[in-house]
């Protein structure tokens, strides 16, 4: 069969949050672009992932003339919680600054890909990606469809939003990145239930962590800290529900457990974020472990970031910004870093001491008491029990 040969400015890779805000951009500022996606369009827009944007990316939206996106349609109401050995903690926040929203990932997927297909962008679900050329002036990016029909996209610029495993980094040679990676010293066992979502709240418990976070109005997300190694064969639903509610302290409506994983929590950042004109954007550049509720605000930093130097470029030959996209980037992304892997190790040292020991426990203890006494450091947990995990 012989391949067909097309041309756009951008090739952008992965029809997720960050793909589709980046093609979004680009498209309301007149640079042509195609998504390509390796998975179906109902198996993106049906994948269960962080339910909040923060206030940065509720104003990114409007800003960029998005805010449709930010109507998920009628939401139920949350109540927030945080519990320490089982007793409530009070977090009162000023929330006059405070413009985040509860919105499942899911439907912001849809909303994007709805609007991007309406104003005559053109997504290709079920494509296989092979970058190529990406070092020189005229990179490419080949495709397979779920046809079996060859498209050559010749383009400008390949914007890397698949992930971590993605063929985009993969395309860039042994020896230009460095990745720093940090392993933590205990995991999540994390759980999709059918559980109503209006509760949502962490626990701080001796036996470990504990989080219930709604995934939309009829099913919830169950977080528990685990040992490293633990497979969901140890963790019938039973435990799962007899665990959560040891650590939260009060029953809880049981439902059907839709699915298990066991998740290893790490922070990795990539070195740089770009190689000739391929450049990585989201989890194909870096991941935060999820107690910090970064992972959607870092994609789509990147993604603001990276369109608004393609326009520079393209509107008035300005290529500084393009120049210095991974230095922006890397200069936020270690800063979140920071906050993740401060906050992570704070809220697990603080109840189970099998990993850091007595010592830690107890000035984590410390730590958390001063936290709720700091009006701007209870934001930090307001965020984190308002569906931001």
């Amino acid at each position: 069969m012989a391949e067909v040969e097309k041309r756009t400015a951008v090739v952008v890779v992965g029809a997720g949050v960050a793909g589709l805000t980046v093609g979004n951009l680009l498209r309301r500022n007149g640079v042509d672009c195609i998504i390509l996606e390796r998975r179906s369009r109902e198996h993106v827009e049906a994948r269960q992932r962080a339910g909040t944007l923060d206030t940065r990316g509720v104003r990114l939206f409007r800003e960029w003339g998005l805010a449709e996106v930010l109507d998920a349609g009628p939401t139920t109401e949350v109540e927030g919680s945080f519990f320490i050995d089982g007793h409530a903690m009070p977090i009162e926040v000023d929330e006059d600054d405070n413009e985040s929203i509860f919105i499942p990932q899911q439907f912001l997927v849809r909303r994007l890909a709805d609007i991007f297909l309406r104003e005559g962008g053109e997504i290709r679900y079920q494509a296989d990606v092979e970058p190529s050329g990406i070092a020189g002036a005229s990179p490419a990016v080949r495709y397979r469809d779920s046809t079996g029909a060859t498209v050559v996209l010749h383009c400008d610029y390949v914007a890397g939003c698949d992930g971590d495993r993605g063929a985009t980094r993969g395309s860039i040679p042994a020896g230009v990145l460095t990745r720093y990676a940090y392993e933590f010293k205990y995991s999540w066992l994390s759980v999709l239930a059918a559980v109503p979502g209006k509760t949502s709240g962490m626990a701080i418990h001796t036996r470990g962590l504990a989080g219930l976070i709604p995934r939309g109005a009829e099913n919830s997300r169950i977080y528990l800290q685990c040992p490293v190694g633990d497979t969901v064969a140890q963790w019938p639903d039973k435990r799962v529900w007899d665990e959560l509610e040891a650590r939260v302290g009060q029953s809880l409506g049981r439902g059907e457990i839709l699915s298990k994983e066991v998740v290893a929590l790490r922070g990795v950042v990539h070195e740089p974020m770009h190689h000739g004109r391929v450049y990585l954007l989201g989890d194909a550049a870096h991941i935060v472990p999820p107690m910090s509720a970064k992972g959607i605000h870092l994609a789509l930093f990147d993604a603001e970031t990276f369109a608004k130097a393609v326009i520079a470029q393209v509107r008035d030959g300005d290529p500084s910004l393009l120049d210095s996209y991974s230095d922006t980037c890397l200069g936020h992304v270690w800063n979140y870093q920071a906050f993740a892997t401060w906050i992570t190790d704070l809220m697990h040292n603080a109840g189970d001491p099998s990993s850091e020991g007595e010592f830690r426990k107890q000035v984590a203890r410390a730590e958390l008491r001063r936290q709720f006494e700091s009006e701007a450091a209870n934001r930090v947990f307001s965020e984190l029990t308002s569906g931001t995990a």
